[in-house]
C-alpha cells in the first residue's frame, strides 16, 4: 500500500472514532440526565426578594379596590359592601397576617434594623404602619358586615379608605425600593437559598400548596364583581390639544 493511500485510510479512522466517542458522550450526558431527572426547561425558582414583591401586587390590587369605593362612595355612588368584605379578609389572612407578621415583621425588619442605615431607619415607622392599618382593616370589615355599608357617615368611610391607601402605597413602594433590597445585602448566597426555601414553607403552612395563586383568583373575582377587571378604563385620557 503506498504511503498517501495509507494517511488517508489512518485518517478516516480517526474521524470514526471521533464521532463514536461524541455519540458515547451525548448518550453518557442523556443517561446522567435522566438519572438526577435535571431538565434544561425548567423555570427558575422565585427568590425570596421577588415573592415579597409580588406579594406586594396582590395587596395593591387590594389597595385598588379601596380606592375606586372611596371615589364613586365620595360622588355618591352605592356599593355593595360583600367585595369590600372579601377585599379586607383578603387583606387581612395574606397581606397582614402572613406577609406582614410571619415574613416582614419576623425575619426583614430584625434584619435590616441590626444593619441599620436608611433602610434600618424605616424599620419602627413600618411596624406602627402595619398596627395602624390593622386598626383600619378591623373597621372595615365591621363596617361591611351586612348587606350595605354600616356607617352612619360614607364620606368618613371614604376617607378611611383613602387614608389606607396613602398609607400603603407609599410604604409598600419604600419596602420595595430600599428595605428589600437591603435586608438581601444582609444574607450569602447559602442564607438566600434557605429563607427562598423558608418563605415558601411558611406560605404552604399558612395556605397549602397555592397561596398565591389562590389569592391572585380571589382578587381578580373581586375586580371582576365591581366591574376593575378591565385594565383599559385606567388609561389615562389624551391631553387636550393646543
Amino acid at each position: 500500500m503506498n504511503s498517501a493511500r495509507r494517511q488517508w485510510l489512518m485518517g478516516l479512522s480517526s474521524v470514526g472514532a471521533g464521532v463514536v466517542l461524541l455519540g458515547c458522550n451525548k448518550a453518557v450526558t442523556s443517561e446522567s440526565n435522566e438519572g438526577t431527572g435535571e431538565k434544561e426547561s425548567d423555570e427558575p425558582e422565585v427568590t425570596a426578594t421577588e415573592d415579597l414583591m409580588r406579594e406586594h401586587g396582590i395587596l395593591r390590587r387590594a389597595l385598588l379596590v379601596y380606592q375606586e369605593t372611596a371615589t364613586k362612595l365620595s360622588g355618591g355612588t352605592s356599593i355593595p359592601s360583600q367585595p369590600l368584605q372579601k377585599t379586607a379578609k383578603l387583606f387581612r389572612a395574606f397581606g397582614e397576617e402572613y406577609h406582614e407578621k410571619k415574613l416582614e415583621e419576623a425575619y426583614i425588619f430584625p434584619a435590616v434594623k441590626k444593619a441599620g442605615g436608611a433602610a434600618g431607619s424605616y424599620a419602627d415607622v413600618l411596624r406602627a404602619q402595619h398596627q395602624r392599618g390593622r386598626e383600619i382593616t378591623d373597621f372595615i370589615i365591621t363596617a361591611t358586615a351586612g348587606a350595605n355599608i354600616s356607617t352612619s357617615n360614607t364620606k368618613s368611610f371614604a376617607a378611611a379608605l383613602e387614608s389606607l391607601v396613602r398609607m400603603y402605597e407609599h410604604h409598600a413602594a419604600i419596602e420595595d425600593t430600599v428595605v428589600f433590597p437591603a435586608w438581601k445585602q444582609t444574607l450569602n448566597s447559602k442564607q438566600l437559598d434557605e429563607m427562598n426555601e423558608k418563605f415558601e414553607e411558611i406560605e404552604h403552612e399558612q395556605f397549602g400548596e397555592d397561596g398565591f395563586e389562590n389569592a391572585l383568583k380571589q382578587i381578580a373575582e373581586i375586580e371582576q364583581s365591581l366591574g376593575l377587571a378591565d385594565l383599559a378604563q385606567f388609561t389615562a385620557p389624551a391631553l387636550p390639544v393646543g
